[in-house]
């Protein structure tokens, strides 16, 4: 009992008062820190659907419009107004390909006299491609 020599009655109750203190007040506080975290969460939710909820309400607009509606109809659906006529191009190029470029590496240096499977084969197994 060296150590309580230097230790009054007077901080001996100052610290137990504190440690009965602190011992009540965390519970409430971690709880208190919990659901402020919570209140933030579901605030970020909230504006997050208030932004889908937006666009949604835009896009509602747009589809009240007629103007609207009849370009969707020809595009999506293909749909003309009576006494047009509608071209339809398969094949052609479009803005997203790549004009120019060939689809894949071509090889050089196939072999000749051989039959086509052996070609086929050797085309996709030759080591000498340029890039």
């Amino acid at each position: 009992m060296k150590w309580l020599r230097g230790v009054s009655g007077r901080n001996l109750a100052v610290a137990s008062v504190l440690f009965v203190v602190a011992i009540t007040l965390a519970p409430p506080m971690q709880r208190y820190f919990a659901q402020r975290a919570q209140i933030n969460a579901l605030k970020v939710q909230l504006h997050d659907s208030q932004a889908t909820l937006d666009a949604a309400r835009n896009e509602l607009a747009k589809w009240n419009d007629p103007a609207y509606v009849a370009s969707q109809a020809r595009t999506r659906l293909h749909y003309i107004f009576p006494g047009e006529h509608q071209y339809i191009v398969i094949g052609a190029a479009t803005e997203n390909s790549k004009q120019g470029q060939p689809a894949g590496v071509i090889s050089t240096d196939i072999p000749s006299g051989l039959p086509w499977y052996s070609k086929v084969i050797s085309s996709i197994t030759s080591t000498n491609v340029n890039p």
